[in-house]
């Protein structure tokens, strides 16, 4: 059965007309409520954040286009895999919420560097790992949403590749420019339901269109092109026998999926996403409590489970339905199917929305796929404006002025950033087709993921869990680290990946599934980091003072106290107290009484007024900025306490406990030769 791709009618387009006035609601809701003024209430949404937004954000961040995209075209070609990506996340997002959370909020810290610098000491390895995060951002996260979210706009509205990045960064820019954290977890809170709700409706129909998983496990191995059919000595374009078992054989140069090295390898680079990077730790940074933040964990693990039923099995419908698109078989029929000579397994999900979906229905599943593009991006933006203003504008300013950066200053660098940051990543987008070969957009992305983030997994683990872990070590093992990862990068541009009808001439050695080269790189990281940290001093017993697991409740009081409580220290991370105002407002030379009304006057116009407003900051010297300061601090010292109640103690170690369980069920299931 092969269905029909429709075009977009009016109800489709009063469905996005709805999205966006929903979604623009939600951030004008944020702009009015929210304090944007000060570096807290910016890039930590004022830390009052409750588990509804925090989980919703959580996932919201997590699930983006190249998901929809990615993960249904993996599932198209492969079976039933990616799920299995999804599934890990249950039980890392348990890790997030028990293991390094407490420890991060016990810190007091705004950015992951940051605690990596009072954790250790020293500046080089904040502003390394703010730089590498920075460069994983954008060749491995925004580049690969952006090209997935143009590619389904493409097909669904007929656009230009490029015309459709530049109105997709455009409306992404008005909520993380202006709003800063707190619109985009509102945004996020609104998207996601708006997500599950399309993505849900999407796998009913599917079902109803291909008749039922009975049907689907019958139709799948037939699902084999004309092209493919008319090329009888040809492999390609065939259905693996084994596309509804999950994991896989062991072999590391055979087996497309196996499974030590995900449960092992892969988990290290999913360690990395969601336990120590900005982007997801962010978000519970700004929960009003530990229960909240861990609360915000357990809801985004559950709805995690969703992505399997709702883009994973609808990308295998989508072959069964869309055979000669999806499942093209050379180079000249998928250049005729979708224009791309390597594959056209990322049209499975457009294809899928386009030709199953009824008018209107339509509309809403692009207003998912905008949810999805909006949601993630706003989320980067807004992690890379945090680090690079916090951990790299902030100390190279104060390296060579010798001069704090005021709040105002910090805010228009963070919004800035994310302008220079997106041209960057639209240039990376040519590289996407060349580095992801025949494997796909799901795999590219974590494959190029796992050449980096092994590395990160190894020394937040080592800083958390063993107090002999030192500066030195730290930082020669992310060196080690880098060579290794960024060698074999080098080499994936020099041998990319073939796809099915090409011949595999790249060395043996490049051949090596990529999740035992993350176990490798993670072996190099931590053995460097080890030997290095024993053969030389142990760190201050300061610096392990509510830094580590072990002495996350400890009351003493450190030196650098001061420093996190966002005074004039040298580290400060730029918030101004009314003394460095009083300093600063002393180099400024005396005006006449004429000229000091007329800059009042002009200071105070409408324009101004409306500018300040809409730009978040104000007059730094405004009594409301120094109450707004001080309401921050106050708030501070109050989200750092990881003390909680008992009986919420209770309910969401329960809730952990079952969702390991049915992370284990579903594995367990999905990986048996039930066929």
């Amino acid at each position: 059965m092969m269905a029909e791709v429709a075009v977009l009618n009016t109800w489709d387009y009063v469905a996005i007309v709805c999205y966006f006035m929903i979604v623009i609601g939600a951030a004008i809701y944020a702009l009015v409520t929210t304090n944007r003024g000060t570096v807290s209430g910016y890039f930590l949404a004022g830390r009052f954040m409750t588990w509804l937004p925090v989980g919703a954000s959580i996932f919201g961040s997590n699930i983006g286009s190249e998901h929809f995209v990615g993960l249904a075209g993996d599932a198209a070609a492969s079976g039933l895999t990616p799920g299995a990506f999804e599934l890990n996340a249950l039980s890392l997002l348990q890790l997030m919420a028990f293991l390094f959370i407490p420890v991060y909020i016990a810190s007091g810290v705004c950015t992951l560097p940051e605690f990596m610098m009072k954790r250790f000491g020293g500046r080089r390895i904040r502003v390394y790992l703010a730089c590498m995060s920075i460069f994983v951002y954008i060749v491995a996260r925004i580049s690969v949403d952006l090209y997935s979210g143009a590619l389904f706009i493409q097909q669904a509205l007929g656009w230009n590749q490029y015309v459709a990045i530049v109105c997709l960064l455009f409306f992404v820019g008005i909520f993380t420019i202006t709003g800063g954290l707190a619109a985009v977890m509102y945004t996020d809170t609104v998207q996601v339901f708006i997500m599950i709700l399309g993505g849900m409706t999407l796998m009913v129909l599917s079902f109803i269109e291909v008749g039922g998983l009975h049907e689907l496990k019958v139709k799948y191995f037939q699902a084999v092109s004309n092209g493919t059919l008319n090329t009888p000595n040809s492999t390609c374009g065939y259905p693996r026998s084994d596309a509804f078992q999950m994991l896989r054989g062991a072999h590391p140069y055979n087996s497309d999926f196996p499974w030590p090295g995900f449960i092992i390898g892969q988990s290290m680079t999913s360690i990395t996403y969601f336990c120590a990077e900005q982007v997801m730790v962010q978000r519970t940074l700004s929960a009003k409590s530990l229960s909240h933040a861990q609360g915000g964990c357990i809801f985004a693990g559950y709805i995690k489970i969703l992505p399997l039923f709702m883009i994973v099995i609808p990308g295998m419908i989508s072959r069964v339905l869309f055979t000669d698109i999806v499942a093209c078989s050379s180079a000249e029929a998928c250049q005729a199917a979708c224009g791309n000579p390597r594959g056209c397994t990322n049209m499975a999900f457009p294809s899928l929305v386009l030709g199953v979906m009824p008018n209107g229905l339509r509309g809403v599943m692009l207003a998912v796929m905008l949810a999805a593009i909006v949601s993630s991006l706003t989320s980067f933006f807004n992690s890379i404006s945090t680090l690079f203003t916090v951990d790299i504008w902030n100390y190279f300013r104060k390296k060579f002025s010798k001069k704090d950066p005021s709040v105002k200053e910090m805010m228009i660098v963070g919004r800035l950033i994310v302008l220079v940051m997106t041209v960057i990543s639209v240039l990376w987008i040519p590289a996407i087709e060349l580095l992801q070969g025949g494997d796909g957009l799901n795999r590219y992305f974590t494959r190029i993921a796992g050449r980096i983030t092994p590395s990160v997994c190894a020394v937040y683990l080592l800083a958390i869990l063993w107090p002999r872990a030192n500066e030195q070590g730290t930082f020669w093992g992310l060196i080690a680290g880098a060579l290794t990862g960024f060698t074999r990068l080098i080499l994936d541009f020099i041998w990319p990946a073939p796809v099915c009808w090409e011949e595999d001439n790249r060395p043996h050695i490049l051949k090596l599934h990529y999740f035992y080269f993350n176990m490798i790189l993670f072996a190099v990281v931590f053995t460097v980091d080890v030997t290095v940290s024993l053969l030389t001093e142990p760190p201050p017993p300061e610096r392990l003072i509510r830094t580590t697991f072990w002495t996350r409740f400890s009351k003493a009081k450190r030196s650098d106290e001061d420093e996190f409580n966002d005074t004039s220290d040298d580290d400060d991370v730029g918030v101004i107290d009314s003394k460095q105002i009083e300093l600063e407002d002393k180099d400024i030379p005396e005006d006449t009484e004429e000229d000091s009304t007329a800059k009042v006057t002009e200071a105070k116009s409408g324009c101004s007024r409306a500018m300040t407003w809409f730009c978040g900051y104000g007059d730094e010297s405004d009594e409301s900025q120094r109450k707004a300061r001080a309401e921050e601090k106050r708030v501070r010292q109050i989200t750092t306490s990881i003390d909680q109640d008992p009986q919420a103690k209770r309910f969401i170690h329960i809730n952990m406990i079952v969702l390991l369980g049915v992370s284990v069920f579903l594995y367990t299931f999905f990986s048996m030769d039930w066929i």
